[in-house]
């Protein structure tokens, strides 16, 4: 059996231990961002969720591990906010269809989100409550399960469902 305040005792040694020199590393992969900080505090709180048994030995490479993947994680999401920032800054901060010599392919981010909020609507009261928790609460399919007393593979068919009909109705009403 698994004893949890003995690992929770050990990360939190480790933590206390080495807390700048993770910190140093993250900051060193970060450029010194100020996000370090928050990246250190959610290897420690992954490391005290994990199911796996933590030991002195094996908790060293678990944390520079999932550090390196958050780290990962990190970039992968910087590029895509660089993306879309330079996106928007680029079409005048409105969402551009097929033409921009066209007036009406060019639609404002509230037009986009009031079709999208149509389309919502049009889904089934369960598909709603998936579709939101997805969307807007970025639950995973697993939270979702947990959340609504659903079966997984259920939850997971009517989010994708849901998916669908939303792209489409989306893809109708920009056309």
């Amino acid at each position: 059996m698994k004893d949890t305040n003995a690992e929770f005792s050990i990360i939190a040694e480790y933590y206390s231990q080495h807390y700048e020199e993770l910190k140093a590393f993250v900051a060193k992969r970060l450029l010194y961002s100020e996000t370090a900080e928050d990246i250190v505090q959610n290897v420690f709180l992954k490391l005290m969720s994990i199911d796996s048994m933590v030991t002195p030995v094996t908790l060293p490479s678990l944390v520079y591990t999932t550090a390196r993947n958050l780290i990962y994680d990190y970039w992968r999401h910087r590029k895509y906010v660089d993306e879309y920032e330079h996106y928007v800054k680029h079409s005048g901060g409105m969402f551009v269809g097929v033409s921009s010599d066209n007036p009406m392919s060019v639609y404002s981010v509230n037009e986009i989100n009031e079709i999208l909020e149509h389309g919502i609507t049009s889904l089934s009261e369960h598909q709603q409550k998936i579709y939101r928790l997805n969307i807007y609460n970025g639950m995973k399919v697993s939270e979702i399960s947990q959340t609504l007393d659903m079966n997984y593979k259920s939850v997971e068919h009517r989010l994708g469902s849901a998916r669908k009909e939303v792209r489409e109705y989306i893809r109708k009403a920009l056309a």
